[in-house]
């Protein structure tokens, strides 16, 4: 059970306008939000937040963004972003093959070398203590431009406030999300925890 319960969607309407961009993205406003509604700058701040970070500007796709922030959120151990991220990945293009070898990103062969220095920047930035090391780093900048390292450290830190934010509150997962969930995750052990 969610420690604060969401307010029901229209409860702020500066919120709602704002809020549609997760139409796109996810295809409803995430409970986390709706909950956020409760003091509305905090989410109009965090909308606009993640409205800067998952804007496409170039090489870093919007699946790849995605699949950064499902890394992320596995790294941190929230069940609610990993349904989430994995959905967006999934109406950004992503295959249920890719969806399915996302835990075995480093041997898979439908990951990329350049995507593998990105996702194990993700998994090392989003742990805790940080364990972003010198390999890491050479390896992540072999691959990727200075301004596409921002904006994949963008996604990891966008994800670890919401990590912090989901699992503190127990915020209840929709079941869009959750059904992707099941269909693709469950397999390699995802179980929708406190957040079912």
């Amino acid at each position: 059970m969610a420690l604060v319960a969401p307010l029901q969607k229209g409860s702020s309407p500066e919120v709602d306008a704002l809020a549609a961009f997760f139409d796109e993205t996810l295809g409803f406003t995430p409970n986390s939000v709706l909950t956020m509604q409760r003091r509305p700058e905090i989410a109009k701040a965090f909308i606009g937040l993640n409205k800067a970070v998952m804007a496409n500007h170039g090489r870093v796709t919007s699946e790849q963004k995605r699949l950064i922030g499902y890394l992320a959120s596995l790294s941190a151990g929230c069940r609610y972003c990993q349904a989430h991220t994995a959905l967006a990945a999934k109406r950004y293009g992503a295959s249920d093959q890719r969806l399915a070898a996302i835990w075995e990103y480093r041997t898979s062969p439908l990951f990329s070398d350049a995507e593998r220095a990105a996702f194990d920047f993700a998994v090392a930035a989003a742990s805790v203590p940080n364990a972003v090391d010198d390999e890491i780093a050479e390896n992540l900048r072999r691959y990727w431009s200075d301004d596409e390292i921002v904006e994949m450290l963008g996604v990891v830190a966008l994800f670890g406030y919401l990590n912090r934010w989901n699992d503190s509150m127990g915020t209840t997962l929709e079941a869009g999300a959750r059904d992707l969930a099941n269909d693709h995750l469950a397999g390699s052990g995802w179980q929708p925890g406190k957040h079912g």
